[in-house]
């Protein structure tokens, strides 16, 4: 949520924002909402005002005067009581437009309209050339024997797998590998709850306008979290941290759900968009400078660069474009890595920096040295996600007759193992 006085006084900055991350959000709107309540909520304040002093001076009078006062009262209620639901209506209304907001991007996002529209910043090692007709991750981890969607979609539907064998084990090395490499740089690992409230998932960003993308379990009132973030991030809510205490640095592990709403009939194949998948995910809550955020932003896309290179996976850093952009994100960087049987790089990491949009709406600030509070910033991007990041890692390090190596970082975690066999013929 952004700041109210903001929009007031640089509308044209939200409209251009707005316009660049290619919303549909009419800002006038909010404004004309913004005149008509406050001009309402001095009406009823000042009724309310006036009832309480008349109500005070009630004991004190006698005769027609009290009579008149209570008359006076009478009518002052029922100003108030024509007024009040008005009132709640244009608050509620307020409250919707706000939070459907964006945050504009900061001026180096570049305009364009879709992932095509991203600018690359650099690479890390070439696309992998093959001398031999290279097999799609499917293909392989079914032969290989580490996965069963046929099996999972019996009992679970479309976009569900099991990993098993080698293919659970190489999960866990990923996640082992990923929190060594963090919390050797200082980030606190945690595991985190699945299951939110409403006011967390608000409060992150991730609703109103993610929430046809969210499982829901009625029965509970509560929601399936789709990454890591909104958990980290609420950790905090409604709190006031000390600067002492900042950065606060979080790597947190947990199983994320998304019900993939608008990509029917896109990626159904393997693994590349699932309804849950497990992850690594990377938190910062710093203070609302934006040299520190900015500074903090590449912190956690070094970090993310150093495990894929440690893997020895090529990617390349791109920075997104204003459509590629979420509500909150002033900046985002994507880590896009290189999958043979698609042909190009796709996106495996997104680091993004979203200043004080999630933290005004959770109520997370901070005390500076000069006393004065102020909200904070927040951050994250991805360590590893899983079993997307096994696409490039099975399609990249295949080997003619159908095993895949392992990479040498991850082999101590795997009881030294060097490469998966295959385990059945291919098709």
């Amino acid at each position: 949520m952004l700041d109210i006085n903001l929009i007031r006084s640089d509308p044209e900055l939200i409209k251009q924002g707005i316009q660049k991350k290619r919303m549909k959000m009419d800002l006038d709107e909010l404004l004309d909402l913004d005149k008509d309540l406050r001009k309402l909520r001095s009406e009823v304040e000042n009724l309310r005002s006036e009832r309480n002093r008349l109500s005070k001076d009630i004991p004190k009078a006698q005769g027609s005067e009290r009579e008149e006062l209570v008359n006076q009262v009478r009518g002052v209620k029922e100003n108030l009581a024509a007024l009040e639901p008005n009132l709640r209506t244009k608050e509620d209304n307020f409250e919707r437009l706000m939070l459907s907001v964006p945050n504009p991007p900061l001026p180096e996002v570049p305009d364009g309209e879709s992932d095509d529209d991203n600018v690359e910043i650099r690479r890390f090692k070439e696309p992998t050339k093959f001398d031999f007709p290279p097999r799609d991750h499917l293909e392989l981890a079914e032969a290989l024997d580490i996965v069963d969607m046929p099996r999972a979609s019996k009992f679970s539907g479309a976009r569900m797998y099991v990993l098993k064998n080698e293919g659970a084990m190489l999960e866990f090395a990923l996640f082992k590998f990923a929190l060594d490499t963090l919390t050797d740089r200082g980030f606190a690992p945690m595991i985190v709850p699945q299951l939110v409230r409403r006011e967390a998932m608000i409060g992150t960003g991730f609703f109103p306008l993610g929430e046809e993308d969210t499982f829901f379990v009625e029965k509970d009132d509560l929601y399936l979290i789709g990454t890591a973030e909104v958990s980290l991030v609420s950790y905090h809510m409604d709190e006031i941290l000390h600067h002492s205490e900042l950065p606060k640095r979080y790597c947190g592990y947990s199983t994320c759900f998304r019900r993939e709403a608008g990509s029917y009939g896109r990626d159904t194949r393997g693994f590349y968009r699932l309804h849950q998948f497990n992850k690594v995910e990377q938190v910062t809550i710093c203070a609302n400078d934006p040299e520190i955020s900015r500074e903090e932003h590449f912190r956690l896309l070094s970090n993310a660069e150093s495990i894929m290179q440690a893997l020895g996976l090529p990617y390349r850093v791109a920075l997104a474009c204003g459509a590629e952009i979420g509500q909150g994100q002033v900046l985002k960087h994507e880590i896009e890595t290189w999958m043979p049987s698609r042909d190009k790089y796709s996106e495996t990491h997104s680091c993004s920096t979203l200043h004080e949009f999630q933290s005004r709406r959770l109520k997370i600030r901070w005390r500076g040295k000069d006393n004065k509070t102020q909200f904070c910033h927040t951050l994250n991007n991805t360590a590893i996600a899983s079993p997307r990041i096994l696409i490039p890692i099975l399609e990249n390090f295949q080997n003619e007759d159908g095993s895949v190596s392992i990479p040498e970082v991850l082999r101590p975690l795997m009881k030294g193992m060097e490469r998966i066999e295959p385990k059945k013929s291919f098709r």
